[in-house]
């Protein structure tokens, strides 16, 4: 089932979109806290947002970049706005569409559906991991935090992946041994040392500091 994220602070056309899209078995979510949209966008992961241009606290082209900035995710703009500069300024920031307001709920749909076949026909849904305001795209192994992105190495990757996957609680250090090197093998400790602690160094210098701590004589915990 294909996943629609609302960004739309008229309550009224939000319900509609989603009465409408919903008859054609769309998962649908509107957006409640319009301060925190990208933390929303991550835990629901949706397969394509409707986004508002004229939205409380931060436009719709803040948000759009926000989501840019973690996710190839197709965004469609709803608006009224609708001269030719802000349909400009929409594309420009990583918009697949605009759609004018007043619009016809089956010309919505049927956009909707063309976008997510020619969007989901050859890749695979994007997935994000979310945690204190730090995105961990599984689509490009990068982390993004404050719109700063970090290149993750194969072993950086598969430790914030273990880690966000089960944050809240300790991954021994044995377990992420065998996420990493996958093999029953002895492998010194002190390489999983080093190569934590070189992680860490990425995410301090991103303002990520002590976002993964040590549990001596266990493991390793992102709380």
């Amino acid at each position: 089932m294909y996943k629609i994220l609302i960004v739309e602070d008229d309550l009224g056309i939000a319900n509609a979109i989603k009465l409408q899209a919903e008859t054609w078995n769309f998962d649908v979510k509107i957006i409640e806290d319009f301060n925190n949209v990208l933390t929303e966008f991550s835990e629901f992961e949706p397969h394509i947002v409707l986004m508002d241009i004229s939205l409380p606290f931060f436009d719709g082209y803040y948000w759009c970049k926000k989501i840019r900035n973690i996710s190839k995710v197709p965004i469609i703009f709803i608006s009224s706005a609708n001269d030719k500069m802000n349909i400009i300024m929409t594309i420009n920031m990583g918009a697949d569409d605009f759609i004018s307001k007043p619009f016809d709920m089956n010309v919505l749909i049927a956009k909707i559906q063309a976008l997510l076949r020619r969007t989901y026909d050859f890749t695979s849904t994007n997935s994000i991991l979310e945690h204190n305001g730090a995105f961990l795209n599984t689509e490009d192994n990068t982390l993004t935090f404050n719109d700063k992105k970090i290149e993750l190495t194969k072993n950086d990757y598969k430790i914030l992946l273990c880690l966000m996957t089960n944050k809240g609680k300790v991954v021994s250090r044995d377990e992420l041994m065998e996420q990493l090197w996958e093999t029953d093998v002895f492998i010194d400790e002190n390489t999983l040392t080093v190569n934590v602690n070189r992680l860490r160094k990425k995410l301090d210098n991103v303002g990520l500091k002590n976002f993964i701590s040590t549990k001596f004589g266990i493991g390793y915990i992102i709380k």
